[in-house]
């Protein structure tokens, strides 16, 4: 073997040596792989073991703060309760005198309801006293205009009279006094009374053939009824 040769042999044998130092450096060996597992798994508990600790810290300090403020809503409805207590009273006593205005009002209402319509059924009473009272005088005027003789109907006397008797009737009708109809009308016991049954061949049977006395109508009620004779 020539030098060449040998120093290729050296080198080739070196080279070799490098090769497995470097393999044994980066392939740790069997006790310090079970090592490094091993503080892998500690690590590993001792980070879920903080995790946990944190977990209870956290759902510990959610207890504290839900449980505060559970004591602050129930001291707030507390606070809410009594002021509604004293809302209720004031309330109450405001419905209670808005009720006495209303049924006072109510009251006033009815009282000048009630005395409106006495004080309109006095009147009318009153009127009708005085109605009753003018028709003779009425009923006079018109026997006496009727009994005058055919030379004097036209006399001042007699136009006179005729004149006084319309402004009566004129006035009397201004405040509501009306005379029936009853002549040719069927007979109503509501405004005619029958006092005789006559035969007639112009009106019908059941009908007002003569009229004997005047009735007259106050407001649309009856002050006086018609004296008629009607058709048998």
């Amino acid at each position: 073997m020539t030098d060449k040769e040998m120093e290729e042999e050296i080198k080739k044998e070196e080279e070799v040596n490098k090769e497995e130092e470097i393999n044994k450096e980066e392939t740790p060996e069997e006790g310090e792989g079970a090592e490094a597992a091993e503080e892998t798994k500690e690590e590993k508990k001792e980070t879920e073991e903080t995790a946990e600790e944190a977990a209870d810290g956290e759902k510990k300090g959610n207890d504290e703060v839900k449980e505060a403020g559970e004591e602050k809503e129930a001291e707030g409805k507390e606070k809410k309760k009594i002021f509604k207590k004293k809302k209720d009273k004031k309330d109450e006593q405001i419905e209670a005198l808005t009720d006495q205005v209303k049924r006072q009002m109510a009251e006033f209402d009815n009282f000048r309801k009630r005395t409106e319509k006495e004080k309109s059924s006095m009147y009318e009473m009153g009127a009708r006293s005085v109605i009753e009272k003018i028709l003779p005088v009425i009923d006079n005027f018109e026997r006496g205009l009727d009994t005058v003789p055919e030379n004097e109907k036209e006399s001042p006397f007699t136009e006179g009279m005729r004149m006084i008797y319309k402004q009566l009737m004129t006035e009397l009708e201004n405040i509501g006094v009306k005379p029936i109809e009853a002549l040719g009308t069927e007979f109503n016991p509501d405004f005619h009374n029958a006092v005789m049954q006559v035969e007639s061949e112009e009106y019908e049977s059941g009908y007002v053939a003569r009229e004997l006395q005047k009735g007259y109508l106050y407001r649309d009620s009856v002050v006086r009824h018609s004296m008629v004779a009607v058709v048998e």
